[in-house]
């Protein structure tokens, strides 16, 4: 979701820091295609090649569905995978690093390749993590000291200052619906999202940094873990950080109060097109959502 958000809004987004995926629009649209060229492919179905995607995004952008693909030229990229990852395997990861490297310089790409590590958010901020090698709930792994909010943020807008303890006040909860056209589920997008905002925002002049929780990370699977055991409050108040949290939801077919079925039992962000055949554009319920979100903390804290 974060290299399809910041390729649709290019003009607006900095930089992404990736944790093991692949390439923009890797599915078009095909939750096989999802499941195969885009986590576990195989000689007979390998993740999109530059040339494969450039067409369709330029293609996008003279429709101004998304923004011009030459406007990722001044972003940086961080880019993490890990050994020990048969989720979103090494291909997929490489595949996505040769994207990249067609719209934006080699210079402010770094692919970090970390020993061990399954598939998960990499933490030393999470109280009860996981091993470093597995990849199962609730996907926060701790991997020695490697602190990967640290190396993203340090590489995206450092050099970092060191970082000071999060404040608990700090961390809002919001209301997501003003931010969405009809039920929040009809998208699997939950009623209430977070916001870490240092007291020193408030008034404006911070950097905003969209944090996506991975597949079944969101609130209503793993609680708080990820909005407070990433790891990225700490930095981000010491450094005039903002961290948006927004929030899908699991869901499965039909739901209380909807007509509308919509499959994604694990509460993934849509990059594969369960929610809207516009999923990976400016058009996508999800991603104009969280849009707006982010446009409404530029006006409450001034910037």
């Amino acid at each position: 979701m974060a290299v399809q958000f910041q390729v649709a809004y290019s003009k607006l987004v900095k930089g992404a820091g990736v944790i093991a995926a692949g390439p923009y629009d890797c599915a078009e649209g095909s939750t096989w295609r999802a499941l195969s060229h885009c986590m576990a492919p195989k000689s007979w179905a390998q993740p999109p090649t530059p040339e494969d995607v450039k067409p369709r995004m330029e293609s996008r952008a003279r429709l101004a569905l998304i923004d011009p693909p030459s406007a990722l030229a001044d972003d940086k990229v961080w880019v993490l995978t890990g050994s020990a990852d048969h989720t979103v395997e090494r291909p997929v990861v490489d595949a996505l690093v040769a994207f990249y490297k067609q719209w934006i310089p080699d210079s402010a790409i770094e692919l970090v390749t970390l020993p061990d590590a399954g598939h998960a958010m990499i933490s030393v901020s999470d109280t009860k993590p996981n091993a470093c090698n597995t990849s199962e709930p609730p996907f926060i792994n701790r991997c020695g000291d490697f602190d990967a909010p640290y190396e993203l943020l340090n590489h995206l807008v450092g050099p970092l200052k060191p970082k000071t303890a999060g404040k608990p006040a700090s961390l809002i909860a919001f209301d997501q619906r003003p931010f969405i056209n009809g039920l929040p589920s009809d998208v699997s997008l939950a009623e209430q999202g977070f916001a870490y905002v240092p007291d020193r925002c408030r008034t404006g002049g911070c950097q905003v940094h969209v944090a996506f929780h991975g597949c079944r990370q969101s609130e209503d699977q793993i609680g708080h873990r990820f909005v407070e055991g990433a790891g990225y409050n700490a930095w981000a108040e010491s450094n005039r950080l903002i961290v948006l949290y927004p929030q899908t939801v699991a869901r499965s077919g039909l739901a209380a109060g909807s007509m509308r079925w919509v499959y994604n039992p694990k509460g993934c962000w849509d990059w594969w097109g369960y929610g809207s055949p516009d999923y990976a554009t400016k058009n996508a319920p999800q991603m104009t959502a969280v849009r707006k979100m982010i446009a409404r903390l530029a006006e409450s804290t001034g910037r």
